[in-house]
């Protein structure tokens, strides 16, 4: 069976200065915060608010802190910098808000790799640095990017395929803010490939220009979902391709 060239293509182009296997940050356990699943069931099932504060006695339980965030099951971590959220799961003071929040930290030249939230809608501040983003929100419409500064926002709507990039030789900051306790994510590449071979092969119209055999070297492209990318930034900051 023959694999389509064009993805390859396309995975080349967005990622040829990606890394795999970027080593993970130390996260440590916020004490002011509880994952514990029965008290997210006891949350869940709280017939008004007021039983929800009665749950979470400790003040603490309303302070998430980004700086020791108490599990790594949310967090994204790669050589271009990572994420941190906080959602129902890892700071359950949001059960019933309808909202979540991740920080980006992004190093230079980084990237948020392309991605979905398929159940939330994402408001993107910067609050240090600047982004330079894409956004598609489905088929027939343009492309819409951006450049955001300092206190500048954007918006993407729910499920649109997004990415961010920091354009700078030092770090950006930003803030996510979303109007579902679990949002989600999905990085579209890395999902893509998990499909069946001829599927994907069906997908671009069956073009067979390159074997088959050649998907597991392609997998091996798809890197963290925060990677450096955009090799201009990167000759710029004097920052060396990864071998």
């Amino acid at each position: 069976m023959l694999f389509p060239a064009s993805l390859l293509a396309l995975a080349a182009t967005l990622f040829a200065t990606s890394s795999l296997g970027a080593p993970q940050l130390e996260r440590r356990t916020s004490p002011g915060v509880s994952t514990n699943q029965t008290l997210i069931n006891e949350l869940e099932l709280a017939p008004t608010g007021r039983d929800r504060i009665d749950l979470l006695p400790n003040d603490l339980d309303f302070v998430y802190d980004f700086n020791l965030p108490p599990t790594q099951q949310f967090n994204s971590t790669g050589k271009g910098g990572s994420t941190i959220a906080a959602n129902r799961k890892t700071f359950p003071a949001l059960i019933g808000t309808g909202s979540s929040m991740t920080v980006g930290f992004m190093h230079p030249c980084g990237m948020n790799t392309p991605h979905t939230h398929p159940r939330g809608t994402e408001l993107n501040i910067v609050v240090q640095g600047a982004l330079t983003t894409a956004m598609v929100l489905e088929n027939g419409v343009r492309a819409v990017m951006t450049n955001t500064t300092l206190y500048q926002m954007t918006v993407f709507p729910q499920g649109a395929l997004h990415m961010e990039f920091n354009p700078l030789c030092t770090p950006t900051v930003f803030i996510a803010g979303f109007n579902n306790e679990d949002a989600g994510t999905q990085q579209t590449l890395d999902a893509f490939v998990k499909l069946p071979t001829n599927v994907i092969e069906a997908a671009f119209g069956g073009e067979q220009t390159l074997p088959g055999a050649d998907i597991d070297k392609f997998k091996t492209m798809i890197p963290a979902n925060i990677a450096l990318g955009v090799e201009e930034c990167l000759a710029r900051c004097n920052i060396p391709k990864n071998k």
